[in-house]
């Protein structure tokens, strides 16, 4: 059995991790409120350039010459996991990556080739651990990823699918639903979908009735420079939820951290109090033993 001073140092210590684990827990609830801020504001945009985009899409006359538009056979998909930078997250950067491992093992069985592109430090490690060739790299973007961050990601994804690199661009990310959920999310993002010209289109009729558009210059130049853009909010808005989901997840896990140091804390102050009263019982034992041996 461990001696009471022993037991002593072991509690002083896990108190001081629980008092990390704790500060820990409130830094990442600060954030993550900051990070929800984020999203609710970005979701009005979002909308908007979705009904501009339907509306231009159908001012159009033909959308045959957009280049993120044009469907081919795929031969070659670049999946982009998004892992953050840091741990002491839970399991927030491994279910990510073994999505991401399970679609790369879904699409090579189908003839693919995958292409690997990673967003946080986690997964380039992880994916030069496991000696994958990684395309691009983009770390450091920290806990609170800005705009231009997301442009960085989509001019590479744009200019690698345009240029016939890569005929089709995965997104896996976690989309923040509470602080104790994150659903592991699989998006398309290259080509972009024609189902997304035809999202925003009830708003676009309603807004239609309030009079006719002019379009300057033609609607399909506008689109041309309007689909990056999209792009780019896409991007955006994931790494806003991946950001919130670490958060989230970040504060779970100190939480439950905090609680299971102070269970062991508990666990170890019981054993502690054997110990000091078992040492009592023995001194006193020694001292009535020699209390007997002298009258003896």
């Amino acid at each position: 059995m461990a001696s009471v001073q022993d037991i002593k140092r072991r509690v002083r210590s896990i108190k001081n991790t629980r008092k990390i684990t704790k500060a820990m827990e409130l830094v990442a609830a600060a954030r993550l409120r900051r990070a929800q801020a984020r999203i609710e504001a970005m979701r009005p945009y979002a909308d908007r350039m979705l009904e501009l985009m339907a509306g231009t899409a159908r001012a159009s006359t033909s959308l045959r010459g957009l280049p993120l538009l044009q469907t081919r056979e795929v031969e070659t998909v670049a999946i982009i996991p998004i892992t953050g930078d840091r741990g002491l997250a839970g399991a927030f950067n491994a279910q990510i990556l073994r999505r991401a491992f399970a679609l790369e093992r879904t699409l090579r069985g189908e003839g693919k080739r995958v292409k690997w592109l990673v967003v946080g430090r986690k997964g380039a490690s992880t994916l030069r651990f496991r000696r994958y060739e990684v395309e691009q790299a983009w770390t450091g973007l920290g806990d609170r990823p800005g705009y231009h961050d997301a442009q960085a990601v989509a001019h590479r994804l744009a200019e690698l699918y345009v240029e016939g690199d890569v005929d089709r661009v995965v997104v896996v990310y976690n989309q923040f639903v509470s602080p104790l959920v994150q659903r592991v999310t699989t998006q398309d993002v290259l080509p972009i979908s024609p189902e997304v010209l035809e999202s925003g289109e009830d708003d676009v009729h309603e807004r239609a009735l309030r009079g006719d558009f002019i379009y300057e210059p033609e609607p399909e130049e506008i689109l041309t420079r309007l689909l990056p853009v999209y792009l780019e909010t896409e991007l955006f808005r994931s790494l806003l939820e991946s950001a919130a989901s670490e958060h989230g997840a970040r504060m779970t896990a100190m939480r439950n951290a905090s609680k299971s140091a102070g269970e062991l804390i508990d666990s170890l102050t019981l054993a502690m109090n054997r110990a000091r009263q078992a040492e009592i019982t023995q001194e006193i034992l020694e001292v009535v033993a020699g209390a007997d041996a002298l009258n003896a």
